[in-house]
């Protein structure tokens, strides 16, 4: 009968390999990468890893001794794991903002470069009640499940509701001047509901709300965004403006219901294009035909408000602007809302998520517009 010898000690090559796999969950690079790996001790098959931390109330410091153990424990030999956590001094918490940012001046923003590629997607309405927040985040969770990085940007000051559409409880952390935003469902979310105390208005003019909008786009991390959603507050006041002036390549989402005031509020929202010179790149309409068990359906809001928006717009701006999808009405769509699970998250197979995932596909197949961009072409004189 022949003895299985026990397994050695495990290889170092073997743990700093597996380290090397685990991502800080705010920044989404891996911690050896950061420099957050201090030590690590290796005892026969027990293993220790020191990792620093930015700050010492760091909101994501147990998913980050979580995640550490989880990968080594997986290396061959391995008996045990512990994690000691500790904090970053001054000087690291500024290599790793150079690290991070670069040259860049902490009030660049890095959407309204030449060289960034992401693309800025302000979703606006004209009134509220429309569903705008709930379409917005029901796009970015969707487009995070197809593997793209996302971010929302809560840009209704007054009226924000992005954290608790997207169960979002925790609170950013603070880097040197940079501002981790934190995440549910794969999204970076932003909000000045994440500020805020409970049941507090924001009573703030036109210039702070400039200023609060610079500070979200500038200041926070976002990291590399293949797209950044912003939910507008309804109409067409100081935070559109803004928003065509600290990134003129965004591009506007109109969101509209199928009832005619919506439709005629919803264009003029689109309409804004014509003085901030974006570009409108498409209708969705929320609260269309409620699909009832008996296959009918149940035209509660009005029909034809989206095509209606679309085409108009159309008319205005001199360019094709197309109805994207039309959201029937579904309670789930609002349930979701309420308890902070997206419905692409809790029905991705309803009517009303196919709906969503379809104009989401549409949104994220789209190339970032040449507003802004560097081509990379000098004159030449001609001798």
């Amino acid at each position: 009968m022949s003895v299985v010898p026990p397994p050695g000690p495990p290889a170092r090559d073997a743990i700093d390999a597996a380290l090397a796999t685990v991502s800080d969950p705010e920044i989404g690079r891996p911690l050896p990468e950061l420099g957050m790996i201090k030590d690590v001790a290796v005892d026969g098959g027990q293993v220790r890893v020191d990792v620093w931390i930015t700050v010492s109330g760091c909101p994501m410091r147990d998913e980050i001794s979580k995640r550490v153990t989880t990968a080594v424990a997986a290396v061959p030999g391995v008996t045990g794991v512990s994690v000691t956590l500790d904090v970053m001094s001054d000087e690291q918490r500024k290599g790793l903002h150079t690290q991070l940012r670069g040259d860049v001046a902490v009030r660049d923003i890095p959407f309204a470069q030449p060289g960034s590629l992401t693309r800025v997607y302000a979703v606006a309405s004209g009134k509220g009640g429309v569903g705008k927040s709930t379409v917005t985040v029901n796009l970015a969770v969707a487009m995070a499940q197809q593997g793209m990085s996302v971010g929302v940007l809560d840009a209704d000051i007054y009226g924000f509701s992005v954290p608790r559409l997207l169960g979002c409880t925790g609170k950013p952390t603070m880097v040197e001047k940079m501002i981790m935003p934190p995440q549910a469902y794969g999204v970076k979310a932003m909000s000045m509901g994440m500020f805020a105390p409970e049941g507090a208005p924001v009573a703030w003019r036109g210039p702070m709300l400039h200023r609060a909008l610079q500070q979200f786009l500038a200041d926070v991390f976002w990291g590399d965004l293949d797209v950044l959603l912003m939910d507008l507050p309804p109409g067409t006041g100081d935070i559109a403006i803004s928003l065509g002036q600290l990134v003129p390549s965004s591009e506007i989402l109109v969101v509209t219901t199928p009832q005619l005031a919506a439709r005629e509020v919803a264009q003029r929202a689109g309409s804004i294009a014509t003085q901030t010179r974006q570009n409108v790149v498409g209708v969705v309409e929320n609260m269309g035909p409620m699909l009832l068990p008996d296959g009918s359906t149940l035209d509660l809001f009005g029909t034809g408000g989206g095509a209606a928006v679309a085409a108009g717009l159309t008319n205005v701006l001199g360019h094709d602007v197309p109805l994207l999808g039309s959201i029937p009405l579904d309670p789930a769509l609002r349930t979701g809302g309420d308890e902070g699970v997206p419905l692409v998250v809790s029905h991705p197979d309803s009517a009303a998520g196919k709906t969503l995932r379809s104009v989401a596909e549409q949104l994220a197949g789209r190339r970032r517009g040449l507003a802004g961009l560097s081509l990379g072409i000098s004159p030449v004189r001609k001798g």
